[in-house]
């Protein structure tokens, strides 16, 4: 079974940071697509960034751009998002997913395996 452990979530207040992780057992990131998206409380899932392990290539949303970093460390087989400079907007249940695609998107449909999410709520 493929499972996605995301972690590092927590209270933090407005200017705070924090950082993410992903780790996977039951599949290797090797060329995938890694994603982090979020879910606020009354409001839909949006992606916030992802990394493509193929070429590195990264997407961030234009809320996030210059807050926060995605990166992964091949060797833990593990993908953080750095997050900096929180605001109390960013209060939400993060997670990651993976997309079989080694082509970067952030389409929510194109992920096939999903972590359980961890809430970072971020006070003013």
């Amino acid at each position: 079974d493929v499972q996605l452990q995301a972690s590092g979530g927590g209270l933090v207040q407005a200017g705070g940071s924090l950082r993410l992780s992903c780790a996977a057992s039951g599949l290797t990131f090797d060329d995938y697509t890694i994603g982090w998206f979020r879910q606020a409380p009354g409001k839909e899932r949006e992606a916030v960034s992802c990394i493509s392990r193929s070429d590195g290539s990264t997407y961030y949303a234009d809320s996030v751009k210059g807050r926060f970093t995605v990166s992964s460390d091949n060797a833990k087989n593990t993908v953080y998002l750095q997050m900096i400079s929180l605001k109390p907007e960013d209060t939400a249940v993060y997670y990651c997913a993976v997309s079989l695609r080694s082509a970067m998107s952030p389409v929510q449909s194109q992920y096939r395996y999903w972590g359980q999410g961890t809430l970072v709520t971020v006070s003013s």
